[in-house]
């Protein structure tokens, strides 16, 4: 057995402090079936090999380690000699029980005398790439113009293609450790000289204060560093593209970004920041502006449609045009329900079509969602279980709620739609008045990373306001927005537009 450490390593797991031993640390790991203890060297087991089989890369193991110690590992005398015999550049003498542990759960092997076990050569051959999926490409955020690569679920790989994309000397990563039973790499990604370093330091204190097992994603991070983890609306933004990435940079804000996750967070935001999208800047401005203000159009429409339905129906009918009155009428002339529950009943049913087509695989979810429609409200119609004219309502309502950018603010307009088609329920036009003063009030106490959400429009920032809802044009937009608080507030010098016969005046 291993000769136990005279000192004995201190370990901080988050949950309390644990002592651990050289021996303790090779009992467990012996426990699995995928370690290996190994003597290289035929009829001599001076030096022991030890690894995970399932984290190493077997083709360096195989060629370019045992080969060489079955060669030359018998005449050394001491383990830093094998720098000198192993074409690997990875390589550490360590005597802590800690760092031998975590180097073994990622990818490493540990050598060492098989009478002097309390000095190992940890050699990372750790295969990184298993498991990875071949390609870049977004998965979710599509683009018809513009970039199309996107994150993956490799840390390394993210961080140099955010270097690649984004070629300054200001670019700066720094890498913190989450979890108490699986460690995961977080790295904060900012632009020094322009991020304030005031985000920085919150985003570092509240990820260093987590108290988790492990993450699986970053999603799951955003939620745990959250100034508002309860609230329906996100508060950063998740994203798996590069250009968007690289543009918040370039604004000053702040991005985070975990090893196995392909989403990178970024923040601070504002409530307007969701409704922009990469593709707005590859446009031109009255395209771009006139796309986004259909974007924040049908939010609105996707959260009041139906709640106005029920209120108008159930209290309100003198505000209905003589004309809509007969359709109207006759739409709902069978109908056994009231409008409140036939608007829930087909919002609900849409969302369960939405969920199953999301759920099964791509070809079977299309299908789905397309006859799965048409079939069932064809039949509820007429088996009079709902009106044509809510089914186009309900149809409109659940078609621009994806007009948003970023899925989830598109899962919180879905979810907003029902309190408000209550409050229409109980006091028609004042309960939905009611329901807007609540989300106003609610938006207005959010923070993103301490920065107010519904800035520029609250508190009002005259210069940025418009910009909001718009996209401005490329000589507007030399200047940082001003609610990050950036420490470099021009971002270029715009160039005067010259007149198409300036140059031919010029010769």
């Amino acid at each position: 057995m291993f000769r136990k450490k005279k000192e004995r390593k201190q370990l901080d797991t988050g949950y309390e402090t644990v002592e651990k031993t050289i021996e303790e640390v090779f009992e467990k790991a012996k426990k699995s079936s995928d370690f290996s203890t190994i003597a290289p060297i035929e009829n001599n087991d001076k030096v022991v090999v030890n690894y995970f089989q399932t984290l190493v890369d077997s083709k360096i193991l195989q060629q370019s380690l045992l080969p060489f110690l079955k060669e030359k590992a018998v005449d050394i005398e001491h383990l830093s000699n094998l720098k000198n015999i192993i074409p690997i550049e990875d390589f550490t003498i360590s005597r802590n029980p800690q760092q031998i542990e975590e180097a073994l759960h990622q990818g490493a092997v540990a050598i060492s005398f098989k009478n002097q076990m309390d000095e190992f050569a940890l050699l990372n051959i750790g295969n990184a790439r298993l498991g990875q999926r071949e390609t870049n490409d977004t998965q979710n955020e599509f683009s018809v113009i513009g970039p199309k690569v996107g994150f993956i679920e490799d840390i390394g790989t993210n961080l140099h293609m955010l270097r690649e994309h984004l070629d300054s000397p200001d670019l700066i990563f720094e890498e913190m450790v989450v979890g108490t039973r699986s460690r995961i790499k977080v790295v904060i990604a900012y632009l020094e000289g322009v991020t304030n370093p005031a985000y920085v330091n919150t985003a570092k204190q509240r990820v260093r204060a987590l108290d988790v097992d492990t993450i699986f994603d970053n999603t799951q991070l955003e939620q745990m560093i959250s100034d508002h983890s309860t609230s329906p609306f996100p508060l950063f933004i998740s994203t798996e593209r590069i250009d968007r990435t690289v543009g918040g940079l370039l604004v000053g804000q702040i991005v985070l970004i975990s090893d196995k996750s392909s989403y990178a967070l970024i923040g601070p935001v504002n409530l307007m920041d969701f409704f922009s999208n990469p593709e707005d800047f590859y446009l031109p401005t009255l395209i771009a502006s006139f796309f986004k203000l259909i974007r924040i159009f049908g939010m609105i429409f996707s959260i009041f449609a139906t709640s106005f339905y029920v209120a108008i129906l159930t209290y309100h009918f003198e505000v209905i045009p003589k004309d809509l009155l007969g359709p109207i009428i006759n739409s709902r002339a069978n109908v056994p329900f009231p409008p409140v529950i036939e608007v829930l009943f087909l919002e609900v049913t849409i969302d369960l079509l939405r969920e199953a087509g999301a759920r099964l695989p791509t070809k079977v979810g299309q299908t789905l969602g397309i006859v799965g429609g048409i079939v069932i409200g064809q039949a509820t119609v007429e088996a009079a279980l709902t009106s044509n004219i809510l089914l186009i309502i309900v149809a409109l309502s659940a078609l621009a709620s994806f007009t948003t950018p970023i899925y989830k603010m598109s899962s919180a307009v879905r979810m907003l739609r029902y309190p408000f088609i209550i409050c229409a329920a109980i006091w028609g036009g004042l309960g939905i008045y009611v329901g807007i003063l609540f989300l106003i009030g609610h938006l207005t106490r959010l923070k993103s990373l301490g920065v107010p959400y519904m800035i520029p429009l609250y508190p009002y920032r005259k210069g940025w306001a418009l910009g909001s809802f718009v996209r401005p044009d490329f000589t507007n937009l030399n200047s940082r927005p001003q609610y990050v608080r950036p420490l470099s507030k021009e971002r270029y010098a715009p160039a005067n537009a010259q007149d198409p016969d300036d140059g031919l005046n010029s010769e």
